[in-house]
């Protein structure tokens, strides 16, 4: 199964691990992205950071 994640808010005024975590994902940019494995590693940065993505299974 695949995870289709995108980032829908901005990540200034974030702490640093957020904005880590972000660029862990591979977002760049508010609209950008990404296809990534699901995998329980994913899931946990997902959650970190579950206030500025949107997330959709295939």
């Amino acid at each position: 199964m695949s995870l289709h994640i995108t980032q829908i808010k901005s990540e200034i005024g974030e702490k640093p691990a957020q904005r880590n975590t972000l660029r862990s994902l591979g977002l760049k940019h508010v609209g950008h992205t990404v296809v990534k494995e699901d995998s329980p590693s994913v899931r946990g940065y997902l959650r970190a950071v579950r206030h500025l993505v949107t997330v959709e299974e295939n």
